[in-house]
């Protein structure tokens, strides 16, 4: 797969205390089959989906052994240097410098203002995904935030993104796209998040069933959060795995309803 236009969702891992546990438990719901692990860069090990490389998992940094288990999303760039300096000249915080990571690429880590945590991904070897939108693999992210108009702001103003409002009086919903493709959401969080959740990036991964994946993953000892329901987009649901990383399935054969209205905001 080439390199990713930028501003492009191309890559996703999480840090686990328990890596075994949290293979065994992505290997049951999504199907992921592991590398081997990386020992020069921290026991990194790579998920696979029929024998694409689709996502990593990762024990935590020294020093970070308490922190809570995430998935973090990778917005693909072609200077991860400048994108650090447009993250910071526009409100947002660099929380890791830009990292080579031997041939494979150069990483940051960085949050925007409202306070969700992504990634960038600057490509060597490593193109990112090799796979999206099939089974087992990466298909959509969702900034999650109770303050939209940071992400509004932020967003457009370091990648070209040209965004779209949901014509919905019920949510408050965005979409932004690269040229004509659709590539993030951006979801205002309502009450029915307790408060102490914080702004977050979900990221959604593709299933046959989504509500057989749904059955796997609680009987592992995943939370439902949310549905499952079935949308024009697919039939989805939201999980927290039993290490607290929240995730969601979606089956986009099964569609219901008519995809709504946008209007251009940018």
């Amino acid at each position: 797969m080439a390199v990713q236009p930028e501003g492009t969702p191309c890559w996703a891992d999480a840090s686990f205390r328990d890596v075994e546990g949290a293979k065994s438990f992505y290997g049951d719901v999504l199907g992921w089959t592991f590398g081997e692990a990386s020992s020069e860069y921290g026991n990194y090990t790579q998920a696979y989906a029929n024998g694409k490389a689709v996502a990593a998992v990762v024990p935590p940094m020294p020093g970070e052994e308490g922190g809570q288990s995430a998935w973090c999303l990778y917005l693909a760039s072609p200077d991860a240097a400048a994108t650090a300096e447009k993250v910071r000249a526009n409100g947002g915080q660099v929380l890791m410098d830009p990292m080579k990571v031997g041939d494979f690429g150069t990483m940051l880590l960085a949050q925007e203002p409202s306070g969700a945590v992504f990634g960038v991904w600057q490509a060597g070897v490593h193109e990112g995904f090799e796979a999206t939108a099939v089974p087992g693999a990466y298909c959509w992210g969702e900034f999650f935030t109770r303050e939209p108009e940071k992400v509004d702001a932020f967003l457009p103003a370091v990648f070209p993104y040209r965004a779209q409002q949901m014509e919905d009086d019920a949510i408050d919903f965005r979409i932004f796209n690269l040229g004509e493709e659709t590539v993030l959401g951006r979801m205002r969080m309502t009450d029915e998040f307790p408060p102490e959740v914080p702004s977050y990036v979900n990221v959604y991964f593709t299933v046959e069933d989504c509500d057989a994946a749904v059955a796997k993953a609680t009987e592992r000892g995943a939370i439902l959060r949310f549905g499952p329901m079935s949308s024009p987009f697919g039939r989805f649901a939201a999980l927290s795995d039993p290490q607290g990383a929240q995730f969601s399935v979606i089956d986009v054969t099964t569609t219901e309803g008519e995809m709504p209205k946008l209007t251009d905001v940018s």
